[in-house]
């Protein structure tokens, strides 16, 4: 099985492409800085320039032996030179990239540390790179995705945690989460666990350093018993409510092909919490927790319920460590719903 490279990569190689052809600097392929991953050769499909100042490249996706819907996706990338404004790059969704609810494009921090790492040095003094990326076809992918669901509108997002997109089986991944717990519980005892890329970005958001973070998918209870075991004292949980909820009902794997009684914890929460018998029974009738957390702002209880299943999470996740290896550890959990905002 081969590995390949994530959206972000691609475009990134489009864009040094585009300026390497305003530059009279022609490539058919590019090497980038893939920062912690080295460095790559990213083929370059067609280049043009449109101006003096103006070019535009197209790379295409190869993530590898992944089951990855933008495999063979083209990666365009229009760069237009300029005097230079307060940035020296500005990263632009063109078509096909989407946006947040708030109309940012759906470029994170990968895709940009990846842009400063390999596009700023290209560039001359007092010129500012305006770069757009275009996905003639991530419009229609991103209906197969749950994009929308998580605020990414009208098209894909350049996320990702690394560069490198590794095909890996189900017992590979829980063992590379493993081993990277292992590297960054050696160097300090304050670890912040998440589940997957929004959590990520919300980790960071709230100042947590990339050496402390640990994904875990849906592996949260082995990856809490390696913790203890490690020696970590401190350890906080990120990540969307609608997954770390299971915990307060003492699920432990969190993948819903094994259980799924997120309506049920929050009724027991509703109950709980002495909420009206008539909006109890709404949320018994409602199909996702993301329902829920918006019928609960509506009604102004929403922080309520979510502090007391943030206190079940943490009581169930130190009882939980606590029965596997007789070691206590500190847990904080912090809630965030599809958009990345906080909920408690």
């Amino acid at each position: 099985m081969e590995s390949g490279y994530t959206l972000p990569v691609f475009a990134i190689a489009a864009a040094k492409a585009a300026i390497l052809a305003i530059l009279k600097q022609n490539a058919a392929s590019i090497e980038l800085n893939l920062l912690d991953s080295g460095l790559g050769i990213i083929e370059i499909s067609q280049s043009a320039i449109i101006d003096e100042n103006t070019a535009i490249a197209i790379a295409i996706s190869n993530p590898g032996d992944n089951l990855d819907l933008t495999a063979g996706t083209p990666v365009w990338a229009w760069v237009k030179l300029e005097p230079l404004d307060t940035e020296p790059i500005i990263l632009e969704a063109g078509e096909g990239l989407g946006r947040t609810a708030i109309g940012k494009p759906a470029i994170y921090q990968l895709a940009r540390d990846l842009a400063k790492v390999n596009l700023i040095p290209l560039l001359p003094k007092e010129i500012t790179a305006r770069i757009r990326f275009i996905l003639p076809e991530g419009r229609a992918l991103a209906k197969r995705t749950s994009n929308a669901a998580f605020g990414i509108l009208e098209g894909l997002s350049l996320l990702g945690t690394s560069a490198i997109s590794k095909p890996l089986s189900v017992e590979d991944k829980l063992a590379e989460f493993r081993a990277d717990l292992q590297a960054k519980a050696a160097n300090s005892h304050q670890i912040a666990f998440y589940i997957g890329a929004n959590g990520y970005q919300v980790a960071q958001n709230l100042g947590f350093q990339p050496t402390q973070l640990v994904q875990t998918a849906n592996w949260i209870g082995a990856m809490l018993v390696e913790a203890a075991i490690l020696g970590v004292t401190e350890l906080t949980l990120i990540g969307y409510h609608g997954k770390l909820l299971k915990l307060a009902g003492g699920i432990f794997n969190t993948s819903s092909h094994l259980a799924d009684a997120r309506i049920d914890i929050l009724v027991r929460a509703a109950v709980h919490e002495q909420l009206p018998f008539t909006l109890i029974q709404e949320i018994e009738s409602l199909p996702t927790a993301e329902a829920v957390h918006k019928l609960l702002v509506e009604h102004g209880c929403d922080r309520q319920i979510f502090q007391y299943l943030t206190n079940q999470i943490r009581q169930r996740a130190i009882a939980y460590v606590y029965k596997y290896t007789d070691r206590e550890i500190e847990i904080k959990t912090i809630l965030c719903d599809r958009l990345g905002q906080l909920v408690v």
